[in-house]
């Protein structure tokens, strides 16, 4: 019988679900082929950018971290192990994509695959450094067993370029909003992680600029019918999971001296404005029914997550959860329909 159990001090990775980070592959021959012409000049100034490698010196453990972390324990352990494991699997997921387009592209669109190569040493570094903050709490991932284990998800090229751009967005307002934060209350500054983040997130940003670009290069991504509709479904897919992580992690953010909700709704604000540079409608999000919605999503979810751990069998769990469910699907689909903002219309104002 072969042995499943991890090795000592190994973090069995937490159980997957529509919530957690995914591993993604796509369609490289799309990937190849595409026409950058257009956004040409802004790609390979941000090349320029990454081959300077402004953070190569950042991601160092220096002497704030060599110390005993026992008395961080109970609830506060579990939810920050939790939030280093969410965070190191996101990271490890964009250097694994990242690697494979670089590698896939290197004979046909040189640009581009020193582009992904660079991209995927940044991430590579934060999931490293992320699974090091781990050790200090003597549990780590065995990433290399993460990437034989974990689920892949296909996703067209179209479907990538809109997802990474907003998940690297939303990466920075959460990275530097926390920071702000932080300095404004250190007494809240419990581990010194939360002091790299001002520089770290400045490769979200960058890293983000860079699908910009990309999807500002191809127009059937921005400037029909079709682009509107996927671009308000990515960016509530992501808002949406954004509101329910933070609501179910909540007890995280109080550690840090965050509200959930108010940090959640300034992490979503920030983003979606950040969208309308790339996408040709953002959100409405001041439409009074924008958050409370989510807000009820957020709440069904944990109910949802309450009969999940409960004793009952399964079939009874899941008549249970089905009503839930629905309730979910139809407020999201409720937020779907509120008018979003033309941001093309708004091009030479939109900041």
């Amino acid at each position: 019988m072969v042995n499943t159990l991890p090795k000592p001090g190994i973090k069995a990775p937490t159980q997957e679900t529509v919530l957690t980070p995914r591993f993604y592959t796509t369609d490289f021959e799309t990937a190849a082929n595409l026409d950058l012409s257009a956004q040409e000049t802004e790609l390979q100034a941000m090349l320029a950018e990454m081959r300077a490698d402004y953070n190569r010196h950042h991601f160092l453990r220096d002497e704030e971290f060599e110390q005993s972390w026992e008395h961080i324990d109970g609830e506060a352990r579990r939810a920050f192990i939790e939030y280093l494991e969410r965070s190191c699997i996101s990271e490890f997921s964009g250097f694994l994509l990242f690697k494979e387009l670089s590698r896939k592209l290197k004979q046909r669109s040189p640009l581009l695959a020193e582009i992904f190569q660079l991209m995927a040493r940044d991430e590579a570094r934060h999931a490293g450094f992320l699974n090091k903050a781990m050790g200090d709490f003597k549990l780590s991932l065995d990433l290399g067993e993460v990437t034989k284990t974990r689920t892949y998800t296909f996703f067209p090229l179209e479907w990538v370029l809109y997802t990474v751009y907003l998940s690297e967005k939303i990466g920075y307002w959460r990275y530097i909003i926390i920071y702000h934060h932080l300095q404004k209350h250190p007494e809240h500054q419990f581990y010194p992680i939360f002091r790299k983040f001002e520089s770290w997130c400045q490769d979200e940003n960058r890293h983000g600029d860079i699908f910009k670009a990309l999807l500002r290069s191809q127009p059937k991504l921005w400037n029909n019918w079709k682009s509107r509709l996927w671009s308000r479904f990515f960016l509530l897919s992501v808002f949406a999971t954004h509101t329910l992580t933070v609501h179910e992690r909540g007890s995280f953010y109080h550690l840090l001296g965050l509200e959930p909700t108010e940090f959640d709704h300034e992490v979503v604000r920030n983003t979606n404005e950040t969208a309308g540079r790339a996408f040709p409608v953002m959100l409405n999000t001041e439409h009074p029914q924008f958050f409370p919605l989510l807000q009820q999503c957020s709440d069904y979810n944990l109910k949802i997550s309450e009969i999940s751990r409960s004793s009952s069998n399964k079939v009874v769990k899941l008549i249970r959860k089905l009503p839930l469910i629905a309730a979910i699907v139809w407020n999201l689909l409720l937020v779907y329909l509120i008018k979003p903002i033309d941001t093309e219309a708004l091009r030479g104002t939109v900041r």
